[in-house]
């Protein structure tokens, strides 16, 4: 059932589809038998005993595997156990503070660089499609950051292999290397990044250099754990989808929500005018509070990834239902995040939730979790928000967005939440 549910129609209005099991059915919610038994699990208690998984009686690597086994295999979040741990404290070293530091000041100049689509488009009357626009600018801050690469002109094929590769990997349809098929068209994203990646090796390993690639070539614990090619290629292709996908589904959805609310497009323009400063660097968030708010409400609102499945090992109890191992589980971060027990009008764009005399998101330590939670939540985070920060607070200064009155953004919410038309809005020169 789960797996239908994730592919065709399914896809745009997953929040309706399982709000609606939940009203009518309850916190937990079972279907199946045999290999095809699965189970939803709603709420923040249910998000945190799952993804805390402190019994660890749970695998992400099973589920994650199903999906995208084929495409991304041994990224790291199809790892589970002692390995995704030791994989984990690799990869750490290249998204420590100081690195972070260093990727915000090299992201800042190509920001400004990539906002040709922005300019082009400011008071000539056209619409501008936002996703396409976004898109670029982050696949090519996403090459020089972690792979150290300007992509000139394999822009195009780079992009097309990772949207083959993500298209591929959402449940349904045929998973046959059959040619014209959606899924083969993936396995040949991935054998061209492999290519395209591999290529690359040998001059990352002979000199370390402030980007991801060489950083996970060259990382090494302190006790002395460091990866192999093949392991460096898998995480790379894993993190390039994961860095400039996801990061484009949250600016697009922000920019929507800014362009429909113009009060608040001029309460974060007006704090990114008092920073005083064209670029937002990565230990400016303070200064940039209400920025920051917009984008915790975007993202609770528009969660890159709608359901977070694992796979029971073991028999466990929740709610008072015994669920057996080899169950599929679901926790939904879209319908947490507009459940009314926990937000307040929760179909209502409101970044003042955020602010600390509401604290809408400090109710519960998984009420909020668009990068998952536990041992598996997003190792790019502080870096995907800084990058948000540092894109908009350029927009912002440079431009005002609108669109049409009565204008709603038609979005499919699955495998990553992205406009079905693309998001046309108007810009204007500030």
């Amino acid at each position: 059932m789960i797996w239908g549910m994730l592919s065709g129609e399914g896809r745009d209005d997953m929040l309706g589809t399982f709000s609606a099991l939940r009203e009518q059915h309850g916190p937990v919610v079972a279907h199946g038998r045999g290999p095809l038994r699965s189970a939803f699990l709603f709420g923040p208690d249910a998000n945190r005993f799952v993804l805390l998984d402190q019994r660890g009686i749970f695998s992400a690597r099973e589920p994650w595997m199903q999906i995208m086994g084929g495409t991304f295999p041994n990224g790291l979040l199809l790892r589970d156990g002692a390995i995704h741990k030791q994989h984990r404290r690799i990869m750490r070293e290249a998204f420590k503070r100081p690195m972070l530091r260093e990727y915000a000041s090299q992201m800042n100049p190509m920001i400004e660089r990539g906002l040709g689509a922005f300019e082009a488009s400011a008071g000539s009357g056209r619409e501008l499609l936002a996703f396409a626009a976004l898109k670029e600018l982050t696949l090519g801050i996403g090459a020089s950051i972690f792979m150290g690469a300007q992509l000139g002109d394999k822009t195009k094929e780079v992009n097309t292999a990772f949207e083959d590769l993500v298209a591929a990997s959402m449940p349904g349809g045929l998973r046959l290397p059959v040619p014209g098929l959606e899924y083969q068209r993936g396995l040949e994203g991935r054998k061209f990044m492999l290519k395209y990646l591999g290529n690359m090796l040998a001059d990352k390993r002979a000199k370390a250099s402030p980007n991801a690639f060489s950083q996970l070539l060259h990382a090494e614990t302190d006790e002395g754990e460091r990866f192999d090619d093949t392991e460096v290629l898998d995480h790379m292709i894993f993190l390039m989808m994961a860095a400039h996908d996801t990061t484009t589904s949250s600016l697009t959805s922000m920019l929507y929500e800014l362009a429909r609310h113009p009060e608040w497009q001029e309460r974060v323009r007006a704090e990114c005018q008092a920073l005083d400063k064209p670029y937002a660097e990565y230990d400016d968030a303070p200064q940039l509070e209400q920025l920051t708010w917009v984008m915790k409400e975007t993202l609770r609102r528009y969660p890159p990834l709608p359901v977070i499945p694992r796979k029971a090992l073991e028999d466990f109890e929740w709610e008072g239902f015994l669920i057996p191992a080899g169950t599929m589980i679901v926790v939904s971060p879209i319908v947490t995040h507009h459940t009314p027990e926990w937000w307040a009008d929760p179909y209502t764009f409101d970044p003042l939730r955020y602010s600390p005399e509401r604290a809408e998101d400090a109710r519960h330590t998984h009420s909020w979790i668009p990068f998952g939670g536990g041992v598996h939540m997003c190792l790019g985070l502080r870096f995907a928000e800084s990058q948000i920060r540092a894109v908009m607070h350029q927009l912002l200064l440079r431009y005002r967005f609108s669109v049409d009155e009565g204008y709603e953004m038609p979005v499919q919410q699955a495998p990553i939440s992205k406009p079905k038309d693309g998001l046309p809005i108007r810009v204007e020169r500030v």
